[in-house]
């Protein structure tokens, strides 16, 4: 699959960056009609009463829908996220809403959870076939009229909604797209977001007998002793992992024409604050509590870095955009 992109990567680089992701998303979903069935390499890992076919695994938000799942699959990752899933359709924020910063090997987006709604999502993976074993996470929003007092409604909603075809779900509280999300990460609302998710999970989970680990997405714009405080608030509330980072606002690792758009930075320049997060997160919460680790990891020593800050296990996004399929196969290789 990497001579595909190779060939068609001056296309993709003429175009506009939506329509470029675009055209890759579709590409993706017919090399998923191909017949054979690809197998995640690596080694597997057991984390959070799941089988992870490696340690590598695609980050939510390149397919928002989960249309394309079985391609992506056969690119070697151990798991992959899709999402954000919101309860119902939004078309997300005005367009132009996503910038590549190529020379940083970076990309900034203000997307604002555009997706398809949660019903669409369910009836999409009822049809598609299984790809174990790659496990599939799913990355779960509110949407953007709902109030931040009524959020936990719109998880919960999703992961009912859901339930039948994940592996795990991520509860995403730190997108800086969606208006007032990131208020989630105060402690307050963030106690009752998780008591009434982690109940809803309980419950779903006796009735399927089997596990269903509920994960928490964080900012990297965080200080360091607010990320402590919620990464002992997520372990008291019995969440079964956390994922660190998502984007960032934070623009004083570029200079460039795009810097002052409003939006999540991602790639390169927010590796060394991912790092940091997560170190922090694995000082608090000990060797125990699983940790993803995502954001600029760019090459196998990105990945080697991560790993030593504390992540169990990596996702990427933006360096596959800029590297293409054979960046999975290079960070796989790296924990090999």
């Amino acid at each position: 699959m990497n001579l595909i992109y190779q060939g068609a990567r001056p296309l993709l680089a003429a175009c506009d960056p939506e329509t470029a992701h675009l055209l890759t998303l579709r590409g993706l979903r017919l090399a998923g009609r191909v017949r054979g069935v690809g197998q995640p390499q690596g080694t597997p890992v057991e984390l959070a009463g799941l089988r992870f076919g490696n340690r590598v695994g695609l980050a939510a938000g390149f397919d928002k829908n989960g249309e394309a799942i079985v391609g992506l699959s056969r690119l070697g990752f151990g798991f992959i996220e899709i999402g954000g899933v919101t309860p119902k359709a939004q078309p997300g924020n005005p367009k132009p809403r996503l910038f590549r910063l190529a020379n940083y090997g970076a990309v900034i987006n203000r997307m604002g959870f555009n997706n398809d709604g949660v019903e669409r999502m369910r009836e999409r993976l009822k049809r598609a076939p299984k790809i174990d074993p790659t496990l599939l996470g799913v990355n779960l929003g509110i949407n953007r009229d709902t109030p931040i007092e009524h959020a936990a409604a719109d998880y919960q909603q999703c992961l009912r909604s859901l339930c039948d075809f994940a592996d795990y779900f991520t509860i995403n509280i730190s997108s800086p797209n969606t208006p007032n999300l990131r208020e989630l990460q105060h402690v307050e609302q963030l106690d009752v977001i998780l008591k009434s998710v982690i109940t809803e999970r309980d419950r779903l989970r006796t009735r399927l007998e089997r596990p269903l680990p509920v994960f928490v997405k964080i900012s990297p714009d965080l200080d360091v002793d607010v990320v402590r405080e919620l990464a002992m608030r997520l372990q008291e509330a019995r969440c079964d992992g956390l994922i660190a980072t998502n984007t960032t606002t934070n623009r004083s690792a570029i200079q460039h024409r795009h810097a002052d758009e409003q939006g999540g930075l991602s790639g390169r320049p927010l590796l060394e604050r991912a790092l940091v997060t997560v170190k922090s997160v694995r000082e608090i919460v000990g060797s125990d509590f699983p940790i993803i680790g995502v954001g600029g990891i760019s090459n196998a020593d990105d990945a080697i870095a991560m790993r030593d800050a504390g992540a169990d296990l990596i996702q990427v996004y933006t360096a596959l955009v800029f590297r293409g399929p054979k960046l999975v196969k290079e960070l796989i290789d790296a924990f090999s």
